[in-house]
Protein backbone atom coordinates (compact mmCIF):
# COMPACT_ATOMS: atom_id res chain seq x y z
CA UNK A 1 0.00 0.00 0.00
CA UNK A 2 3.47 2.43 0.84
CA UNK A 3 4.15 1.86 -2.78
CA UNK A 4 0.99 2.80 -4.35
CA UNK A 5 0.38 5.67 -1.93
CA UNK A 6 3.74 6.97 -2.75
CA UNK A 7 2.68 6.87 -6.20
CA UNK A 8 -0.50 8.76 -5.54
CA UNK A 9 1.38 11.49 -3.99
CA UNK A 10 3.80 12.32 -6.80
CA UNK A 11 0.72 11.76 -9.01
CA UNK A 12 -1.35 14.49 -7.34
CA UNK A 13 1.85 16.82 -6.80
CA UNK A 14 2.01 16.96 -10.82
CA UNK A 15 -1.36 17.55 -11.23
CA UNK A 16 -2.02 20.62 -8.98
CA UNK A 17 1.34 21.95 -10.45
CA UNK A 18 -0.27 21.71 -13.38
CA UNK A 19 -3.85 23.16 -12.12
CA UNK A 20 -2.06 26.13 -10.17
CA UNK A 21 -1.96 28.88 -12.92
CA UNK A 22 -5.82 28.80 -13.21
CA UNK A 23 -6.61 28.53 -9.32
CA UNK A 24 -5.60 30.68 -6.73
CA UNK A 25 -5.58 28.74 -3.97
CA UNK A 26 -3.96 25.92 -5.73
CA UNK A 27 -1.12 28.15 -6.72
CA UNK A 28 -0.65 29.36 -3.09
CA UNK A 29 -0.63 25.71 -1.99
CA UNK A 30 2.05 25.19 -4.71
CA UNK A 31 4.35 28.35 -4.26
CA UNK A 32 3.83 28.46 -0.66
CA UNK A 33 5.85 24.97 -0.29
CA UNK A 34 8.74 26.10 -2.70
CA UNK A 35 10.83 27.85 0.41
CA UNK A 36 9.96 25.51 3.00
CA UNK A 37 13.21 24.41 3.13
CA UNK A 38 15.44 27.57 2.79
CA UNK A 39 13.24 28.96 5.70
CA UNK A 40 13.90 25.99 7.85
CA UNK A 41 17.66 26.65 6.97
CA UNK A 42 17.77 29.75 7.94
CA UNK A 43 15.94 29.88 11.05
CA UNK A 44 16.68 27.19 12.95
CA UNK A 45 20.47 25.84 14.28
CA UNK A 46 21.27 21.69 14.79
CA UNK A 47 22.01 22.75 18.21
CA UNK A 48 18.04 24.70 18.82
CA UNK A 49 15.29 23.02 20.81
CA UNK A 50 12.29 23.06 18.60
CA UNK A 51 8.52 22.43 19.33
CA UNK A 52 6.55 21.63 16.29
CA UNK A 53 2.73 21.92 16.11
CA UNK A 54 0.77 20.97 12.90
CA UNK A 55 -2.41 22.53 11.80
CA UNK A 56 -4.28 21.43 8.77
CA UNK A 57 -5.58 24.90 8.31
CA UNK A 58 -6.94 27.92 10.81
CA UNK A 59 -9.84 26.18 12.99
CA UNK A 60 -6.88 23.43 13.89
CA UNK A 61 -4.66 26.28 14.85
CA UNK A 62 -6.93 28.03 16.91
CA UNK A 63 -7.47 24.79 18.73
CA UNK A 64 -3.59 24.01 19.26
CA UNK A 65 -3.58 27.74 19.90
CA UNK A 66 -3.95 27.63 24.01
CA UNK A 67 -1.13 25.33 24.07
CA UNK A 68 1.58 27.36 22.11
CA UNK A 69 0.77 30.05 24.23
CA UNK A 70 1.52 28.23 27.08
CA UNK A 71 4.49 26.61 25.30
CA UNK A 72 6.14 29.96 24.72
CA UNK A 73 5.61 30.85 28.20
CA UNK A 74 6.79 27.99 30.14
CA UNK A 75 9.84 26.99 27.71
CA UNK A 76 11.29 29.98 26.83
CA UNK A 77 14.54 28.54 25.53
CA UNK A 78 12.54 26.57 22.58
CA UNK A 79 11.55 27.57 19.27
CA UNK A 80 8.04 27.38 18.03
CA UNK A 81 7.78 25.81 14.60
CA UNK A 82 3.99 26.15 13.10
CA UNK A 83 3.44 24.71 9.83
CA UNK A 84 -0.17 24.46 7.92
CA UNK A 85 -1.09 21.84 5.32
CA UNK A 86 -4.01 24.90 3.72
CA UNK A 87 -3.34 28.27 2.62
CA UNK A 88 -6.15 29.23 4.00
CA UNK A 89 -4.55 28.18 7.73
CA UNK A 90 -0.76 29.90 6.55
CA UNK A 91 -2.12 33.27 4.71
CA UNK A 92 -4.09 34.67 7.54
CA UNK A 93 -1.17 33.47 10.26
CA UNK A 94 1.66 33.37 8.38
CA UNK A 95 3.39 36.09 10.78
CA UNK A 96 1.74 35.13 13.63
CA UNK A 97 4.00 36.52 16.38
CA UNK A 98 4.47 33.79 19.05
CA UNK A 99 5.97 31.49 16.35
CA UNK A 100 9.46 31.83 15.48
CA UNK A 101 8.66 30.10 11.82
CA UNK A 102 5.21 29.33 10.23
CA UNK A 103 5.25 27.66 6.83
CA UNK A 104 3.96 25.04 4.88
CA UNK A 105 3.97 21.62 5.35
CA UNK A 106 5.79 20.08 1.94
CA UNK A 107 3.68 17.30 -0.22
CA UNK A 108 4.07 13.78 2.18
CA UNK A 109 6.64 12.34 -0.10
CA UNK A 110 9.40 9.71 1.52
CA UNK A 111 12.02 13.03 0.19
CA UNK A 112 10.16 15.65 1.46
CA UNK A 113 9.77 14.06 4.96
CA UNK A 114 13.27 13.21 5.60
CA UNK A 115 14.60 16.51 4.44
CA UNK A 116 11.70 18.61 6.89
CA UNK A 117 12.40 16.57 10.12
CA UNK A 118 16.06 17.08 9.33
CA UNK A 119 16.40 20.51 8.76
CA UNK A 120 12.95 21.10 12.17
CA UNK A 121 14.40 18.41 13.87
CA UNK A 122 11.64 18.71 16.42
CA UNK A 123 12.42 17.75 20.25
CA UNK A 124 8.14 17.01 20.00
CA UNK A 125 5.97 17.08 17.00
CA UNK A 126 2.19 18.64 18.31
CA UNK A 127 -1.00 16.94 15.81
CA UNK A 128 -3.70 19.29 15.98
CA UNK A 129 -7.00 17.31 15.80
CA UNK A 130 -5.76 15.42 12.31
CA UNK A 131 -3.80 15.26 9.80
CA UNK A 132 -2.21 11.72 9.28
CA UNK A 133 0.75 11.69 6.67
CA UNK A 134 1.88 8.64 6.40
CA UNK A 135 5.39 9.09 5.02
CA UNK A 136 5.91 12.06 7.89
CA UNK A 137 4.40 9.97 10.63
CA UNK A 138 6.90 6.71 9.44
CA UNK A 139 9.63 8.82 9.48
CA UNK A 140 9.02 10.77 13.05
CA UNK A 141 8.94 7.24 14.59
CA UNK A 142 12.40 6.30 12.69
CA UNK A 143 14.29 9.44 14.31
CA UNK A 144 12.32 8.65 17.79
CA UNK A 145 10.90 12.13 17.75
CA UNK A 146 7.97 12.07 20.48
CA UNK A 147 5.02 12.97 18.51
CA UNK A 148 1.32 13.37 20.28
CA UNK A 149 -2.05 14.43 19.08
CA UNK A 150 -4.03 16.99 20.81
CA UNK A 151 -7.80 17.55 20.47
CA UNK A 152 -8.26 14.17 18.48
CA UNK A 153 -11.37 13.03 17.14
CA UNK A 154 -12.11 9.36 15.67
CA UNK A 155 -14.72 8.43 13.55
CA UNK A 156 -15.23 4.46 13.08
CA UNK A 157 -15.95 5.38 9.01
CA UNK A 158 -12.11 6.31 8.98
CA UNK A 159 -9.75 3.76 7.44
CA UNK A 160 -8.01 2.93 10.60
CA UNK A 161 -10.80 1.10 11.93
CA UNK A 162 -11.53 -0.77 8.16
CA UNK A 163 -10.61 -4.33 7.45
CA UNK A 164 -8.04 -2.59 4.37
CA UNK A 165 -6.75 -0.19 6.85
CA UNK A 166 -3.68 -2.09 8.18
CA UNK A 167 -0.93 0.51 6.81
CA UNK A 168 -2.67 3.49 8.13
CA UNK A 169 -3.09 1.78 11.87
CA UNK A 170 0.77 1.29 11.59
CA UNK A 171 1.18 4.97 11.11
CA UNK A 172 -1.08 5.64 14.34
CA UNK A 173 2.27 3.97 16.05
CA UNK A 174 4.34 6.88 15.98
CA UNK A 175 1.82 8.64 18.90
CA UNK A 176 3.21 8.57 21.93
CA UNK A 177 -0.06 9.17 23.48
CA UNK A 178 -3.35 10.69 22.25
CA UNK A 179 -5.38 13.32 24.08
CA UNK A 180 -8.82 12.73 22.37
CA UNK A 181 -12.17 14.95 22.41
CA UNK A 182 -14.63 12.05 23.32
CA UNK A 183 -15.28 9.23 24.50
CA UNK A 184 -16.23 7.46 21.21
CA UNK A 185 -12.44 8.00 20.06
CA UNK A 186 -10.68 6.81 23.10
CA UNK A 187 -12.97 3.58 22.58
CA UNK A 188 -12.35 3.18 19.00
CA UNK A 189 -8.43 3.53 19.11
CA UNK A 190 -8.81 1.00 21.80
CA UNK A 191 -10.04 -1.13 20.09
CA UNK A 192 -7.44 -1.45 17.13
CA UNK A 193 -4.79 -1.46 20.45
CA UNK A 194 -4.15 1.78 21.49
CA UNK A 195 -4.76 2.37 25.27
CA UNK A 196 -2.28 5.61 25.51
CA UNK A 197 -4.77 8.07 25.11
CA UNK A 198 -6.45 10.64 27.91
CA UNK A 199 -10.15 11.79 27.53
CA UNK A 200 -9.09 15.42 27.77
CA UNK A 201 -11.86 16.92 25.68
CA UNK A 202 -11.34 19.87 23.13
CA UNK A 203 -8.84 22.84 23.35
CA UNK A 204 -11.27 25.11 21.80
CA UNK A 205 -12.92 25.50 24.51
CA UNK A 206 -10.06 26.74 26.42
CA UNK A 207 -9.29 29.27 23.58
CA UNK A 208 -12.84 30.80 23.48
CA UNK A 209 -12.76 31.23 27.41
CA UNK A 210 -9.52 32.92 27.34
CA UNK A 211 -11.21 35.55 24.75
CA UNK A 212 -13.63 36.16 27.24
CA UNK A 213 -10.90 37.11 30.13
CA UNK A 214 -9.53 39.49 27.61
CA UNK A 215 -10.20 43.16 27.72
CA UNK A 216 -12.65 44.15 24.76
CA UNK A 217 -12.86 47.39 23.98
CA UNK A 218 -14.35 48.41 20.04
CA UNK A 219 -15.66 51.55 20.06
CA UNK A 220 -17.42 51.17 16.69
CA UNK A 221 -19.32 47.85 18.15
CA UNK A 222 -20.47 49.50 21.39
CA UNK A 223 -21.32 52.61 19.69
CA UNK A 224 -23.36 50.56 17.33
CA UNK A 225 -25.27 48.72 19.53
CA UNK A 226 -25.62 50.59 21.90
CA UNK A 227 -29.37 50.10 23.59
CA UNK A 228 -29.82 48.09 20.85
CA UNK A 229 -30.60 44.24 20.48
CA UNK A 230 -28.29 43.43 18.57
CA UNK A 231 -27.78 40.08 16.23
CA UNK A 232 -24.67 38.94 15.21
CA UNK A 233 -24.24 36.47 12.37
CA UNK A 234 -20.41 35.08 11.71
CA UNK A 235 -18.88 33.32 9.08
CA UNK A 236 -21.88 33.86 7.22
CA UNK A 237 -22.41 32.29 3.09
CA UNK A 238 -24.85 32.98 0.37
CA UNK A 239 -27.78 31.08 1.50
CA UNK A 240 -27.32 32.32 5.07
CA UNK A 241 -27.03 35.86 3.86
CA UNK A 242 -30.27 35.03 1.34
CA UNK A 243 -32.12 34.22 4.83
CA UNK A 244 -30.96 37.25 7.21
CA UNK A 245 -31.70 39.53 4.18
CA UNK A 246 -35.17 38.94 3.96
CA UNK A 247 -35.61 38.99 7.76
CA UNK A 248 -33.48 42.18 7.75
CA UNK A 249 -35.39 43.62 4.71
CA UNK A 250 -39.00 42.59 5.78
CA UNK A 251 -39.36 42.33 9.92
CA UNK A 252 -36.63 44.17 10.84
CA UNK A 253 -38.02 46.95 12.92
CA UNK A 254 -35.93 50.13 14.07
CA UNK A 255 -35.09 49.13 17.42
CA UNK A 256 -32.88 46.19 16.11
CA UNK A 257 -29.44 46.07 14.56
CA UNK A 258 -27.52 43.54 12.86
CA UNK A 259 -23.79 43.13 12.20
CA UNK A 260 -23.15 40.55 9.17
CA UNK A 261 -19.72 39.18 9.13
CA UNK A 262 -19.19 37.44 5.83
CA UNK A 263 -17.21 34.55 4.98
CA UNK A 264 -16.35 35.66 1.99
CA UNK A 265 -15.09 39.17 1.70
CA UNK A 266 -14.00 39.61 -1.90
CA UNK A 267 -15.30 43.04 -2.40
CA UNK A 268 -17.79 42.27 -5.11
CA UNK A 269 -19.74 39.96 -2.48
CA UNK A 270 -19.49 42.49 0.03
CA UNK A 271 -21.33 44.71 -2.57
CA UNK A 272 -24.14 42.82 -3.56
CA UNK A 273 -24.79 41.82 -0.20
CA UNK A 274 -24.68 45.58 1.06
CA UNK A 275 -26.82 46.66 -2.16
CA UNK A 276 -29.69 43.51 -1.55
CA UNK A 277 -30.02 44.98 1.96
CA UNK A 278 -32.82 47.84 1.67
CA UNK A 279 -32.06 49.05 5.26
CA UNK A 280 -29.44 51.60 6.00
CA UNK A 281 -26.12 49.47 5.73
CA UNK A 282 -22.26 50.48 5.92
CA UNK A 283 -18.97 48.20 6.26
CA UNK A 284 -16.73 48.35 8.73
CA UNK A 285 -14.42 49.81 6.36
CA UNK A 286 -16.42 52.92 5.82
CA UNK A 287 -16.64 53.78 9.43
CA UNK A 288 -13.93 56.09 9.90
CA UNK A 289 -15.50 59.12 12.34
CA UNK A 290 -18.86 58.35 11.14
CA UNK A 291 -22.03 58.51 13.69
CA UNK A 292 -23.41 55.20 13.55
CA UNK A 293 -26.92 55.84 15.28
CA UNK A 294 -28.63 56.18 11.48
CA UNK A 295 -26.98 52.65 10.52
CA UNK A 296 -29.05 49.52 11.01
CA UNK A 297 -26.62 47.07 9.76
CA UNK A 298 -22.96 46.91 9.57
CA UNK A 299 -21.19 44.86 7.53
CA UNK A 300 -17.64 43.42 8.80
CA UNK A 301 -15.24 43.62 5.54
CA UNK A 302 -12.42 42.54 7.23
CA UNK A 303 -11.04 39.23 9.27
CA UNK A 304 -9.82 39.25 12.94
CA UNK A 305 -11.88 40.77 14.77
CA UNK A 306 -15.30 38.21 14.65
CA UNK A 307 -14.13 35.94 17.96
CA UNK A 308 -14.24 39.34 19.87
CA UNK A 309 -16.89 41.47 18.83
CA UNK A 310 -19.47 38.35 19.69
CA UNK A 311 -19.30 40.17 23.05
CA UNK A 312 -21.45 42.71 21.71
CA UNK A 313 -24.29 40.52 20.82
CA UNK A 314 -27.62 39.73 21.78
CA UNK A 315 -28.39 36.95 19.43
CA UNK A 316 -26.04 34.89 17.20
CA UNK A 317 -26.38 33.31 13.67
CA UNK A 318 -23.61 31.52 12.43
CA UNK A 319 -23.32 30.46 9.02
CA UNK A 320 -22.33 27.20 6.86
CA UNK A 321 -25.40 25.48 8.22
CA UNK A 322 -26.40 25.29 4.62
CA UNK A 323 -23.43 24.09 2.93
CA UNK A 324 -20.65 21.44 4.78
CA UNK A 325 -21.15 22.24 7.96
CA UNK A 326 -21.51 25.11 10.33
CA UNK A 327 -18.58 27.66 11.45
CA UNK A 328 -17.35 27.96 15.40
CA UNK A 329 -20.18 27.55 17.62
CA UNK A 330 -18.37 27.85 20.81
CA UNK A 331 -17.05 31.42 19.90
CA UNK A 332 -20.54 33.18 20.40
CA UNK A 333 -21.54 29.93 22.85
CA UNK A 334 -18.61 31.86 25.95
CA UNK A 335 -20.20 35.37 25.70
CA UNK A 336 -23.84 33.84 26.51
CA UNK A 337 -25.49 34.53 23.42
CA UNK A 338 -28.31 32.14 22.34
CA UNK A 339 -27.38 30.70 18.91
CA UNK A 340 -29.33 30.19 15.45
CA UNK A 341 -27.63 28.24 12.80
CA UNK A 342 -28.48 25.86 9.59
CA UNK A 343 -29.41 22.45 9.30
CA UNK A 344 -25.86 20.37 9.04
CA UNK A 345 -24.04 20.41 12.00
CA UNK A 346 -24.80 16.88 12.83
CA UNK A 347 -21.08 16.32 12.28
CA UNK A 348 -20.23 19.11 15.48
CA UNK A 349 -19.78 17.53 18.40
CA UNK A 350 -20.52 21.09 20.33
CA UNK A 351 -23.36 21.79 18.16
CA UNK A 352 -25.06 18.87 18.86
CA UNK A 353 -24.91 18.87 22.21
CA UNK A 354 -26.12 22.97 22.61
CA UNK A 355 -28.83 21.85 20.35
CA UNK A 356 -29.77 19.20 22.39
CA UNK A 357 -29.50 21.91 25.42
CA UNK A 358 -32.06 23.80 23.55
CA UNK A 359 -29.38 26.77 23.78
CA UNK A 360 -29.23 26.30 20.04
CA UNK A 361 -31.85 26.66 17.53
CA UNK A 362 -31.98 24.99 13.96
CA UNK A 363 -33.36 26.66 11.40
CA UNK A 364 -34.37 25.05 7.56
CA UNK A 365 -36.06 28.04 5.85
CA UNK A 366 -37.02 32.01 6.05
CA UNK A 367 -40.19 31.30 8.04
CA UNK A 368 -38.22 29.60 11.04
CA UNK A 369 -35.78 31.91 11.42
CA UNK A 370 -38.40 34.83 11.25
CA UNK A 371 -40.37 32.36 14.52
CA UNK A 372 -37.62 31.78 16.22
CA UNK A 373 -35.66 35.67 15.38
CA UNK A 374 -38.60 37.40 16.44
CA UNK A 375 -39.55 35.13 20.02
CA UNK A 376 -35.18 36.24 20.46
CA UNK A 377 -35.70 39.65 20.23
CA UNK A 378 -39.43 40.45 21.79
CA UNK A 379 -38.15 38.06 24.81
CA UNK A 380 -35.45 38.83 27.10
CA UNK A 381 -35.90 35.65 29.38
CA UNK A 382 -35.48 33.45 26.49
CA UNK A 383 -32.50 35.27 25.43
CA UNK A 384 -30.60 35.10 28.89
CA UNK A 385 -32.14 31.24 29.29
CA UNK A 386 -30.53 30.00 26.28
CA UNK A 387 -27.30 31.93 26.73
CA UNK A 388 -26.82 31.08 30.16
CA UNK A 389 -26.99 27.63 28.77
CA UNK A 390 -24.05 28.17 26.36
CA UNK A 391 -22.21 29.77 28.97
CA UNK A 392 -22.34 27.19 31.19
CA UNK A 393 -21.53 24.45 28.52
CA UNK A 394 -18.38 26.29 27.82
CA UNK A 395 -17.12 26.35 31.52
CA UNK A 396 -17.75 22.87 32.26
CA UNK A 397 -15.63 21.74 29.23
CA UNK A 398 -12.87 23.75 29.89
CA UNK A 399 -9.27 22.24 30.72
CA UNK A 400 -8.33 20.25 28.06
CA UNK A 401 -4.80 22.56 27.63
CA UNK A 402 -3.80 21.87 31.34
CA UNK A 403 -4.30 18.12 30.85
CA UNK A 404 -1.53 18.91 27.73
CA UNK A 405 0.96 20.47 29.57
CA UNK A 406 0.85 18.30 32.63
CA UNK A 407 2.05 15.78 30.19
CA UNK A 408 4.55 17.86 28.10
CA UNK A 409 6.09 19.01 31.68
CA UNK A 410 6.66 15.79 32.16
CA UNK A 411 8.51 14.55 28.58
CA UNK A 412 10.02 17.97 27.77
CA UNK A 413 13.06 19.46 29.75
CA UNK A 414 12.90 23.36 30.41
CA UNK A 415 16.22 23.87 30.34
Amino acid sequence: MYFFYNIAIIIAGFILKIIAPFNKKIKLFIDGRKGVFKTLSNHFNPTDKIIWFHCASLGEFEQGRPILEKCKTEYPNHKILVTFFSPSGYEIRKNHALADVVCYLPLDTKQNAKKFLSLAHPEIAIMVKYEFWPNLLRELKLKEIKTILVSGIFRDKQSFFQWYGGWMRKSLKTFDHFFVQNETSKKLLKKIGFTKTTLSGDTRFDRVYEVTQQDIDFDFAAQFTKNKTTLIAGSTWQKDEELLVNYINNNATEQLRFIIAPHNIHQQSIEKLKQNISKKAILFSEIKDQNLEPYQVLIIDTIGILTQIYKYADIAYVGGGFGTGIHNILEPATFGVPIVIGPNYQKFNEAVALVNLKACVVIHNPSELKTILNTLFNTTSERENKGQIAKDYILKNIGATKMVMGYLNKNIPKK
